[in-house]
C-alpha cells in the first residue's frame, strides 16, 4: 500500500494521517475476539488497570497468529517504510483496550521521548500505527492529539509512576496548554477497522472511558533498521531486541483466517 502526495504532505505538516476503514469489519472482528481471549489470559505481558480489567496486552504478535500476520501486514507496514525510507522491525506491540466504565487516561506524552529515555533509541525515526477494533467515538476514549506539536522536537518530561498501572513520562500542564493553544486539537474517530498514524514526537493523550461502549486499538511500534534501540532496560516483550526487517506478508493474509473460522464456524 502506498501513501499519496497529498498523505505524506498532511504528515508531514499535522504529525499524523487518518485512514478509515482501512481494513475490513470482518478483519477487525477477527482480531477484537482474539484481543479478548488475550485479555482473559493470566499472562505477565497483559497489564490491568486498578479495577481488574485489561489495559494493554504486549507482544501478541509472538503467541498469537492473527497478531502474527497483522504484524508483517502490508497495509501498516508499507506506509511506514515509505515515510522513513527503509527496512523497518518491530520495536514494540501492544493491544491497548478502553473498557466501558473503567478504562483510565494515558497521559500527555510524546512516544519517542519515551523510546529515547528508557531504550536508547538514537532518532524519532519511528512511529506508531494503529487499528481501531472498535468504533472510537468522541465518547470512548478517543486518541487526542497537538497538531503539528511533532515539529518541535522532544520536550522535557517527568517520570509518572502513579497515575495508573504503566509507568510514563508525561509532560507539565504548561507545556501542553501552549501546544494546544497553537494547534489546537483533534481526535481522530471512526468505524472498526481504520488506521492512524503518527509521529513519533507527535504530543497526545486519551481520557479516561466512562461510557458504556468499549474501546480498543491495536499498535504497532514500527522502526527504521538502522535507528535501534541501545539500552536493554525494558524487559523484552515490551521493548523488543530483534532487530531482523519486517517482511510484509500478501494484502490478504488476514483474510484467509477469517474465511477458514468461517468455514470451522459452518462444520
Amino acid at each position: 500500500m502506498k501513501l499519496t502526495e497529498a498523505d505524506l504532505k498532511r504528515f508531514e505538516e499535522e504529525g499524523y494521517l487518518f485512514l478509515p476503514s482501512l481494513f475490513s469489519l470482518d478483519e477487525a472482528a477477527m482480531l477484537l475476539a482474539e484481543a479478548q481471549a488475550i485479555y482473559g489470559q493470566e499472562r505477565e505481558e497483559v497489564w490491568r488497570e486498578s479495577s481488574g480489567v485489561a489495559r494493554t496486552a504486549f507482544a501478541a504478535h509472538t503467541y498469537s497468529e492473527p497478531y502474527r500476520r497483522l504484524g508483517r501486514h502490508p497495509r501498516l507496514v508499507e506506509p511506514v517504510e515509505q515515510l522513513l525510507g527503509e527496512q523497518l522491525y518491530m520495536h514494540q506491540f501492544k493491544i491497548n483496550a478502553k473498557a466501558a466504565f473503567d478504562g483510565e487516561v494515558w497521559q500527555w506524552h510524546q512516544d519517542y521521548g519515551t523510546w529515547q529515555r528508557d531504550d536508547g533509541m538514537p532518532e524519532p525515526r519511528a512511529m506508531n500505527i494503529a487499528l481501531f477494533l472498535e468504533e472510537v467515538t468522541p465518547a470512548n476514549g478517543p486518541l487526542l492529539f497537538i497538531p503539528r506539536s511533532h515539529q518541535q522536537g522532544v520536550f522535557e518530561a517527568g517520570h509518572d509512576l502513579e497515575t495508573t498501572s504503566y509507568p510514563l513520562w508525561t509532560l507539565d500542564r504548561e507545556t501542553v496548554s501552549k501546544l494546544a493553544q497553537e494547534g489546537g486539537l483533534e481526535a481522530p474517530v471512526g468505524p472498526p477497522g481504520s488506521v492512524v498514524m503518527f509521529h513519533g514526537n507527535l504530543v497526545h493523550a486519551s481520557p479516561p472511558n466512562i461510557s458504556p461502549f468499549s474501546r480498543t486499538i491495536v499498535y504497532l511500534s514500527l522502526c527504521a533498521v538502522s535507528n535501534h534501540i541501545t539500552k536493554h532496560t525494558r524487559k523484552e516483550w515490551i521493548a523488543h531486541r530483534d532487530f531482523t526487517p519486517i517482511e510484509p506478508l500478501a494484502d490478504d493474509c488476514l483474510g484467509e483466517l477469517v474465511e477458514a473460522r468461517r468455514a470451522r464456524a459452518a462444520e
